[in-house]
């Protein structure tokens, strides 16, 4: 089954995206680069508890 995660940058902290993942396949948590209006950057994403 799929699950939503919540992705928040490695720099400020502030959550930005959400996706889905699944739990099965991939129990580790995800890290991606995306862009972060806040620090107005690409910086590293990574999923929250």
């Amino acid at each position: 089954m799929r699950k939503k995660v919540i992705l928040a940058c490695g720099q400020c902290s502030s959550r930005n995206y959400t996706t889905m993942k699944n739990q099965a396949e991939h129990p580790e948590r995800i890290e991606v680069k995306k862009f972060c209006s806040h620090c107005n950057a690409h910086t590293s994403h990574k999923e929250t508890k």
